[in-house]
């Protein structure tokens, strides 16, 4: 590397750092979701409800998937009755070929997709020896597996007109992972791995149009996690979450952290030892008693 290309990269590594800097204090402007087909699985209930009834605020028509046809078709009815337009389907993520069959009817009765919130999970809480494998199994099928499907499904539209929004639901879990959670963080950790890798990928492939978001709250009142624990934090509501992570894709962030200042504090913890920060995350501690007894095992 000669002269002027190690001032030219010194150039471009200082310019992207500034840039970044700058968009803290004035972020990019949100973008217009009106008319376009957004598509929420786990929607009749919790963050994926509330992902619904928002981006139908916004003028979107929504794909509601969901498990339970009744929740469903619930969320649906707020929506239309606020004047906003929306699709129901009952669809299990855990299998891909009922994923096929009904992305097939999606593109039938609505069209392409142009936003998909892979929102659906679940969440077990129990130790690792205490688990049984058909549920450590369910949790990858679920929070992980089914996002390979969903998009396989519906990206190679917006890669043929270069337009797009893949959104992932992970979770802080995904950064640090949890005692009780193993199962859980590991299967959030590969959606961070997943979307970063894809974003990277589409790049590669000369399709930039197309955006990734992954969203990474802390534990969020859903009652998928029956007995969280925050010192210093709080319980995070599903509608709070949603608004943060709307607002994050509708300014095409890659990364949105819940609450906001989670990206502050995994800056300085990267810079700090690994005792320290295992020190600070068992002082407030931070985690989950297990659950995994207390639940109907379905």
């Amino acid at each position: 590397m000669g002269l002027v290309d190690v001032f030219s990269f010194l150039f471009k590594l200082i310019q992207l750092s500034l840039q970044s800097f700058v968009a803290l204090f004035f972020p990019s402007e949100r973008k217009s979701v009106q008319d376009q087909v957004v598509l929420i699985t786990g929607a009749g209930h919790g963050i994926g409800r509330e992902f619904a009834l928002e981006f139908a605020r916004l003028g979107a028509r929504t794909v509601l998937w969901d498990l339970n046809k009744e929740n469903n078709e619930a969320t649906a009815a707020e929506i239309k009755e606020a004047g906003g337009t929306a699709y129901t389907y009952t669809c299990d993520v855990s299998k891909s070929s009922d994923i096929h069959a009904v992305a097939q009817k999606v593109r039938q009765d609505v069209g392409e997709v142009d936003i998909l919130v892979n929102n659906a999970g679940i969440l077990y809480g129990g130790a690792l020896l205490d688990m049984e494998e058909r549920h450590i199994r369910r949790t990858f099928e679920v929070n992980t597996l089914a996002h390979f499907w969903t998009v396989r499904e519906f990206l190679p539209a917006m890669m043929e007109k270069n337009a797009g929004h893949i959104v992932n639901i992970a979770s802080m879990s995904a950064k640090s992972g949890t005692a009780f959670l193993v199962d859980y963080s590991s299967s959030k950790f590969a959606v961070y791995g997943f979307t970063e890798a894809l974003n990277e990928e589409l790049k590669r492939l000369g399709k930039p149009g197309v955006k990734t978001t992954v969203v990474c709250p802390m534990f969020v009142n859903t009652g998928l996690c029956m007995f969280p624990k925050d010192k210093f934090g709080k319980i995070l509501e599903p509608k709070e979450v949603a608004d943060v992570a709307i607002d994050g894709v509708l300014r095409n962030e890659e990364y949105v952290y819940i609450p906001r200042r989670l990206w502050v504090d995994l800056k300085i913890g990267a810079l700090l030892p690994q005792r320290v920060t295992k020190f600070l995350k068992e002082h407030g501690e931070f985690g989950i008693d297990p659950q995994y007894q207390h639940m109907k095992k379905d």
